[in-house]
């Protein structure tokens, strides 16, 4: 038996054109490759869309290549993710499933007796292997369907056994995501021979006595600024059972090649930054390339501004870069002060905030500049609306702050 397990696609996530474009074609590249590595069927644990309505031309590529695998006779079984589950309980992956292009694994009810969760298993027709699982919700809503589930069915199920989950287990967090809100692996039903996770984007094989071989695969493909820069390319998992041995391998989906610069850029003049970037890359080839540059520290002089990225970038897309990413949260300007706060009234935290840092640039007069960082909080401090993809999402939060500050 061989199977692939993938999960955290995102589609539609990204708002460059060029990046979705890498991010479908490293769809298309993992199901190709599954289909050539003759795989009996394919997992997909959660978040294969952004949102729980995606585009018309997302949707569109997807379900040509979920044909292509039902004609070949290829399985896909699925669970819906925290993106592609809405909060009214709308998901795509209904439409996919009554097209017969996919089959949803979290199926159940709740039994009458127990007044828990009851799981069934969907039994793969190919192989004899069982497979249920559990959707995924924002924000860690998930956990109470764990805490209510009746486990004595599932872990005395006879049989080649498959979990799907879409949640954070504490056992399985990365240190860069020590902090994230998650469960214990206890809540899962033990006994299971392989259980796929998805929404942490972080690779993750672990054997645990009693409960198998838990798994991450990472995202598919990198969802933003800070993925693309940690690990520069997707991956997922394919599983080969061979006589009662479970073998778990890790293949890399790597549609650019990816290129990151990270410079300390303290004591440093923007000239001096902009030639130290430029000579970094000056013998790479960067041909199809993608490159991340991360700026930190404080500059000895002058703005940001002053870093000449519009040569910078002039000289690597002549070069045949794809693309170009900058990051300068981390870069500060002399020019900036150091902001201290009372903390000893939190309800006033932010307004003391504004005040210590008014008329650092003097843009406008400080009665204006209060008022017009207080609205513009007010206008960013919103939320997708439900059915709201990302670059609709940007679309209108940069329309209503055009508007606050009187910009075409």
């Amino acid at each position: 038996m061989k199977y692939a397990h993938l999960a955290d696609l995102h589609l539609g996530s990204w708002r460059d054109e060029k990046m979705r474009l890498l991010s479908t074609t490293a769809f298309i590249t993992a199901i190709d490759d599954c289909i050539n590595k003759g795989v009996d069927f394919i997992l997909f644990a959660g978040d294969l869309f952004n949102t729980s309505l995606p585009s018309l031309d997302t949707l569109k590529l997807v379900t040509k290549k979920l044909k292509e695998l039902k004609d070949k006779d290829i399985s896909l079984y699925a669970i819906a993710g925290s993106h592609d589950f809405s909060p009214s309980g709308k998901t795509m992956l209904d439409v996919l499933e009554n097209a017969g292009l996919l089959i949803n694994v979290c199926k159940g009810a709740v039994n009458p007796e127990s007044k828990q969760l009851r799981l069934k298993f969907t039994q793969d027709q190919k192989t004899g292997a069982k497979i249920t699982g559990m959707l995924g919700k924002k924000g860690l809503l998930d956990k109470v369907y764990y805490q209510n589930l009746e486990l004595e069915n599932l872990e005395q199920e006879p049989g080649y056994k498959i979990f799907m989950f879409h949640t954070t287990l504490s056992e399985l967090k990365p240190k860069h995501l020590e902090m994230m809100e998650s469960q214990p692996v206890s809540f899962l039903p033990k006994r299971f021979n392989y259980y796929a996770g998805g929404h942490i984007h972080h690779p993750t094989i672990l054997n645990l006595e009693n409960y198998g071989t838990l798994t991450y695969t990472g995202a598919l493909f990198p969802n933003n600024f800070a993925e693309l820069e940690k690990y520069g390319k997707g991956s997922y998992l394919l599983i080969t059972v061979e006589e009662n041995r479970q073998n778990v391998e890790q293949v890399y989906i790597e549609v650019a090649k990816h290129h990151n610069l990270n410079l300390e850029c303290k004591h440093k003049s923007p000239e001096l930054i902009t030639s130290e970037i430029i000579e970094h890359f000056n013998n790479l080839d960067l041909n199809n390339s993608l490159i991340t540059i991360r700026l930190r520290g404080t500059i000895e002089q002058g703005r940001i501004s002053d870093i000449n990225f519009k040569d910078i970038f002039a000289r690597l897309y002549a070069k045949g870069t794809y693309f170009i990413m900058k990051n300068t949260s981390q870069l500060q300007t002399p020019e900036f002060e150091e902001i201290k706060i009372n903390t000893s009234s939190p309800e006033n935290r932010e307004e003391e905030i504004i005040k210590e840092h008014l008329q650092q640039i003097k843009l406008f007069d400080r009665d204006t500049e209060m008022q017009l960082t207080k609205e513009l909080l007010m206008t960013l401090n919103t939320t997708k609306r439900e059915g709201e993809n990302i670059t609709d999402f940007q679309t209108r939060v940069e329309s209503e702050v055009n508007k606050l500050l009187n910009l075409k």
